[in-house]
């Protein structure tokens, strides 16, 4: 099997998740983004396709998480996610990868057989596998291999950047829906979403139902 690494670029809690201000005080929107961050970092733990784990952030709460779980970290320079995401391909380089899963932070429900049936389809490199947002426009995961294949692009509108940056590498690109990829959290729509696939499966997520738990909670 190809050794691979997923790689977590993970910015500030404190100034995580700016978009979900009309529904969150600060505290709680920290503790939210952690919750998160945690379950993602317990999946990629349990994916038996994926060797290593490595976060790029420079926030020490992030830090000390991550090494909780066994992942390596790398201090981000805080120039964005693409440029962490850059940091992180040439890492895992270094530490011979032979292929990069990208994957944000904020997607609590991931499930690690999904994860593996993701990267049993990749086909003879170089390719670069596209896991598009539950809308379509944005991606949650790149799978590029080898690693250095593609210099992502995130941001809105990058499921077709990727794919059309592929296209004029001669690469074969493909995207694919992960459903438990899909549901990445940045709006208040998206956290009732996450919410209501808690309330309907069991198991996974600990952290982030918890939180949630805890949100309904204090609300009432």
């Amino acid at each position: 099997p190809m050794k691979t690494l997923a790689i977590l670029p993970m910015k500030s809690f404190d100034e995580a998740k700016g978009r979900l201000r009309a529904a969150l005080q600060p505290a709680p929107r920290r503790a939210l983004a952690e919750s998160m961050f945690s379950d993602v970092l317990v999946a990629l733990r349990r994916t038996a396709s994926i060797n290593q784990v490595l976060v790029v952030s420079s926030d020490h709460g992030a830090q000390r998480i991550a090494g909780g779980y066994g992942a390596v970290v790398l201090e981000d320079s805080d120039q964005g996610h693409n440029q962490a995401a850059a940091l992180g391909i040439a890492r895992a380089l270094e530490l011979g990868a032979e292929r990069v899963l990208l994957i944000p932070g904020d997607c609590p429900i991931l499930a690690p057989t999904e994860l593996d049936e993701l990267m049993a389809r990749a086909v003879s490199p170089p390719s670069i596998l596209i896991v598009p947002d539950r809308h379509g426009t944005g991606t949650n995961a790149l799978l590029l291999t080898p690693p250095d294949s593609l210099e992502p692009s995130f941001g809105p509108g990058s499921c077709e950047r990727h794919a059309a940056l592929a296209r004029q590498a001669g690469i074969a690109g493909e995207v694919v829906a992960v459903p438990s990829l899909a549901l990445d959290v940045d709006t208040p729509d998206d956290l009732a979403t996450v919410r209501a696939t808690l309330a309907a499966t069991r198991g996974g997520a600990a952290h982030t139902r918890g939180m949630l738990s805890q949100l309904l909670r204090s609300q009432t």
